[in-house]
């Protein structure tokens, strides 16, 4: 009887130390799924570009005998597309949920501009993603970027760029995705100006050009300490843009001002810091194979 008893007690325990082995197995295997989907989420690319589609990309009003301004923008673009496609080579299949897209503000008239960049919306996941695709998402941002471009400038009809009510009423709708790193390229002179935007609060405003820079009298060896004490700058579109990263490219300062470049990037990064961007980078022009690492690295680390 003694045996049997002990017996029965020993297989319980075997039944037992099984099943609880078997149950933190289970709850390993579900907090390691939890932490691959943590880690994959971080992975996941949003890529947005706002482009200044005023008449800073004129090669008449401003022609660049190095490389036409237009040309740099499309040769950013088919950067960042490159270091996407990077992306997307590293990550496995069951992992991929990556997007990448362009946006104008204003929007152009122009019928064919705004059918261009529909076709530059990409949404690659699990389900969708092939070779095909990939290969289409770099023949489009290697080629479609110029097609808009040579129609803005053929247009001829500059309506500013509205850079500021862009981050005021679209940047949280249209750049940024939950469990997704948000990345907003912007490629602009570092001027902002919009005929219906037009707003000024002291001695903050929605708008920066050269000649608002020389009315306030920041183009001397003192204007950081006048922009300080006099709190000159942009005026705050939104709040709380802390899961977003921003790129600024293509700042292309007025040379009559020796002060101009640090004064731009002054009223940008104040503007940034406000809003509080989560990470950004403000970067004069320069030829995109100067730049080439500059924004892989952004990118992709």
């Amino acid at each position: 009887m003694k045996n049997k008893i002990y017996i029965i007690t020993i297989l319980l325990l075997v039944f037992l130390s099984c099943k609880n082995n078997s149950e933190k197995k289970e709850v390993k295997a579900a907090e390691n799924l939890k932490q691959a989907k943590r880690e994959s989420a971080n992975e996941n690319l949003n890529i947005s570009f706002l482009l200044d589609l005023s008449d800073r990309i004129d090669p008449k009003k401003y022609p660049n005998e190095a490389m036409e301004y237009y040309l740099r923008d499309v040769a950013y673009i088919k950067t960042v597309s490159e270091a996407f496609i990077t992306h997307m080579a590293t990550k496995k299949v069951r992992y991929m949920d990556d997007k990448i897209q362009l946006y104008f503000d204003p929007e152009p008239k122009n019928q064919n501009i705004n059918k261009i960049s529909t076709e530059l919306r990409y949404d690659i996941n699990r389900h969708n993603v092939t070779l095909e695709t990939l290969d289409q998402l770099k023949s489009s941002y290697s080629l479609n970027p110029l097609e808009i471009y040579d129609l803005a400038i053929s247009d001829n009809k500059y309506v500013g760029s509205d850079t500021w009510r862009f981050f005021k009423t679209k940047v949280k709708d249209y750049c940024i995705e939950q469990d997704h790193r948000n990345i907003l390229i912007v490629l602009t002179d570092g001027y902002i100006y919009h005929k219906d935007t037009k707003i000024k609060e002291a001695n903050l405003t929605t708008y920066l050009t050269p000649q608002v820079i020389r009315s306030f009298k920041l183009n001397n060896k003192d204007w950081k300490d006048r922009m300080d004490k006099e709190q000159f700058g942009f005026i705050p579109a939104t709040t709380d843009l802390s899961k977003l990263e921003v790129l600024v490219l293509g700042i292309n300062p007025d040379n009559k001002n020796p002060y101009e470049e640090e004064v731009i990037i002054k009223y940008w990064s104040d503007w940034f810091d406000t809003m509080k961007v989560g990470r950004y980078q403000i970067k004069t022009t320069g030829l995109p194979s100067n730049l080439d690492n500059i924004v892989k690295e952004f990118i992709l680390n």
